[in-house]
């Protein structure tokens, strides 16, 4: 089926979407312009504006050309590649960026001088931007070329929508600019995980209203009878995100030509929404978007069906009908009635049950191909992702209950826990998807060096155990200290002294960091190889790529 041919339902109704997406921001640009009171605003406003037009500008130079992007492989279907090729791209660049802002900010931590006495440099404003460039930047731009990539292929239809794909890519980073520069200059709700202010929030739910359609376009269009189980887990992450991103950012602002806001809800409601959305933003971002990666690029890396459908079918039904109400847990000793802290509890303690599954389903996937752990280095850091997302969730519901949160919470054993999470599942898992994706993309037999891979894991893995081993032992100390009582009842030791006794874990987790940041730089090096089509002559160990085409190149 060739995009002429499409049904004109599913690509017109994305394409309004961002057409009509582009003209909101035209306007809200000229408007913020021409009345914005601080400067943030007005810097902001003016990429709005810019950004916009160079979109308006796109589509109406390429309104007749109909197949942009397309590759038609030998099936005779033609897919949209070239923006799977751009979120690859911008993936690698944000998560480059977002290691380096939080290795800095983690050695900030141990010698506070390194905040330079610079209001940008601050790790008030820095946390907030390594946090958004590592799950919303880098993780964002995965999760949409991947669901681009995937769809396509299971549905074996074009991507819905000429320009709407395009605007997907464009939008959300122009999202990503706004949102980070707007920490630089303190612009910031100060809420976890929605740090944005109100004009950004508005700009991405456009954004993702577009993502939302263009994916449905796919799926109504599709080629095949069933639905793929990673295309649940995609659909369930854009569905379930847009809820809570809209609920949880109801803000009023002070005023339409200024950047502040407040938000709707008060006092405990307002910490229960946030908590809501921010452990559902693990839930369904970082868990559910991710897990399709998984169901995907776990069976095309060893050419094996998914171990149990059956046990995918459970894995996703109880993920997400438990997940949503697992966010009281983190407000324990709060004014929160006792009976919403419990049943968030109780929730998270049931996740434990189908999380598990779904590791078992993705490592006995390798069933028949257990040779290519040994042998393929992208298959095992594909593998050693899912571990670490048996970890997480196991150690995520523990910390769940009250008598261990009350130790845990508010220490580094957390930081360590949300780490080993976003370092070793939704980074590794990340990771592996675009080594195999860079060679299908750019039609090259395998990747350029094998050997890299290699010492990419080995090198990151290192890094990951000191991170995340520091932290915990650091949380532990942590939580003991505050807790502990002399013979006249007082406090034994200062916050200080605290402070003091984490400064050497401090320096181990800055350095996992580092080594962190080292193996994603050669991987870097060894895609832009591969794109190259450069390989490494004295090494037999071949990266397959069962998706390859014998069509050229975009």
């Amino acid at each position: 089926m060739s995009a002429q041919a499409a049904p004109v339902s599913g690509r017109a109704i994305s394409d309004v979407a961002a057409i009509v997406g582009l003209i909101l921001g035209v306007f809200l640009g000229l408007f913020l312009v021409a009345r914005a009171t601080d400067d943030a605003l007005a810097f902001h406003a003016w990429l709005f504006l810019g950004a916009s037009g160079v979109g308006a500008l796109y589509i109406i130079n390429n309104a007749f050309n109909l197949n942009s992007g397309a590759v038609k492989p030998v099936d005779g279907t033609t897919y949209n590649e070239l923006v799977v090729k751009a979120c690859v791209i911008a993936a690698m660049f944000w998560g480059i960026a977002g290691f380096a802002v939080g290795d800095l900010i983690a050695w900030q931590l141990a010698f506070p001088v390194l905040n330079f006495d610079w209001p940008y440099t601050t790790f008030s404003r820095l946390r907030p931007l390594h946090t958004s460039a590592v799950i919303f930047a880098f993780g964002g731009n995965v999760l949409i070329g991947t669901s681009f990539y995937v769809v396509q292929r299971t549905c074996r239809v074009r991507l819905a929508g000429i320009w709407s794909p395009w605007f997907v890519f464009w939008g959300y980073n122009l999202f990503i600019v706004i949102a980070g520069t707007g920490y630089l200059m303190g612009v910031t709700q100060s809420k976890e995980y929605a740090e944005p202010e109100w004009y950004a929030d508005l700009w991405l739910t456009i954004v993702w209203v577009v993502y939302l359609l263009v994916f449905l376009g796919t799926l109504l269009k599709r080629r095949e009878p069933h639905i793929y189980v990673a295309n649940w887990f995609y659909l369930s992450f854009i569905v379930t995100v847009a809820m809570l991103h809209v609920v949880n950012n109801l803000a009023i602002p002070v005023s339409f030509t200024g950047g502040k806001s407040y938000i709707y809800w008060s006092g405990v409601q307002d910490a229960l929404i946030q908590w809501w959305y921010g452990h559902n933003a693990v839930g369904f971002f970082l868990t559910a978007g991710f897990l399709g990666i998984m169901y995907y690029f776990i069976p095309k890396a060893v050419n094996r069906p998914v171990f149990s459908y059956r046990l995918s079918i459970v894995h996703f039904w109880s993920l997400i009908f438990l997940y949503i109400w697992a966010g009281p847990h983190h407000l324990h000793y709060s004014a929160l009635p006792d009976w919403a802290q419990t049943l968030g509890m109780t929730f998270s303690i049931m996740l434990w049950m189908p999380s598990w599954g779904g590791m078992i389903n993705g490592l006995m996937t390798l069933s028949g191909a257990w040779d290519k752990l040994r042998t393929d280095p992208v298959v095992r850091m594909l593998v050693v992702s899912v571990a670490f997302y048996g970890m997480s969730t196991f150690e995520g519901p523990l910390m769940s209950v009250k008598a261990v949160n009350a130790l845990s919470h508010y220490t580094d054993w957390t930081i360590g826990h949300v780490h080993s999470g976003a370092l070793g599942w939704v980074a590794y898992i990340s990771f592996g998807a675009i080594y195999c994706l860079v060679p299908w993309l750019w039609r090259r037999e395998r990747l350029y060096s094998a050997a890299l891979v290699e010492w990419h894991f080995w090198i990151s893995t290192i890094g990951i155990v000191l991170y995340i081993s520091s932290m915990w032992v650091s949380g532990i100390m942590q939580g003991l200290m505050w807790r502990a009582y002399d013979q006249l009842g007082f406090l034994e030791y200062s916050f200080v002294e605290s402070v003091e006794a984490m400064h050497p874990m401090y320096i181990i987790r800055a350095f996992g960091g580092l080594l962190f940041l080292i193996g994603a730089l050669i991987m870097v090096y060894n895609l832009w190889r591969t794109a190259r089509g450069d390989v490494r002559e004295t090494e037999t160990v071949v990266t397959p790529a069962p998706q390859l085409s014998t069509a050229p190149a975009e």
